[in-house]
């Protein structure tokens, strides 16, 4: 398969949306090299993550949330976004890019494992850098908290 990566910040990656189900993915990118289940007990979290290696992404589905495709780890070099292939870019071009598209940097952290990551929190992105490169790019939806109903007990 000759693909190539699209962000579509918000929304999806490529022509696979946010909130669509497993089977949907494996109708589009076929079946994954690998599959697990991750919780974090903590957080009261547990995701479904596809890997598709070979694209160079894993796709993320929330298990509390129907399964439903939530967020996207990529960290195929081919990635486009706005136009630009994104793992080309340094620091300060993703900056410029993103500020140029209405979004601005939110924070900046340097890992435990080395990496630097690049928060915008907004566009929900976050982007890698380990030497002064792109390694990964995360993305996925923005919880809206008005969006929840608090009920009593």
């Amino acid at each position: 398969m000759d693909f190539k990566p699209q962000i579509n910040l918000l929304k999806g990656l490529s022509n696979f949306n946010f909130g669509q189900t497993i089977a949907e993915a494996e109708s589009i990118f076929g079946k994954p090299e690998e599959s697990q289940v991750l919780d974090a007990d903590i957080l009261e979290t547990s995701c479904t993550v596809l890997h598709y290696w070979y694209l160079g992404f894993s796709l993320f589905f929330d298990n509390k949330n129907f399964k439903k495709f939530s967020s996207v780890e990529v960290d195929c070099e081919d990635t486009i976004l706005y136009g630009e292939k994104i793992f080309s870019l340094k620091e300060q071009q993703v900056i410029d890019l993103m500020k140029a598209n209405g979004y601005t940097l939110t924070d900046t952290e340097q890992q435990e494992w080395g990496e630097k990551r690049l928060g915008f929190d907004d566009a929900g992105l976050d982007c890698y850098f380990e030497n002064g490169k792109i390694s990964s790019i995360n993305f996925g939806v923005i919880d809206d908290i008005n969006s929840y109903q608090f009920l009593p007990n």
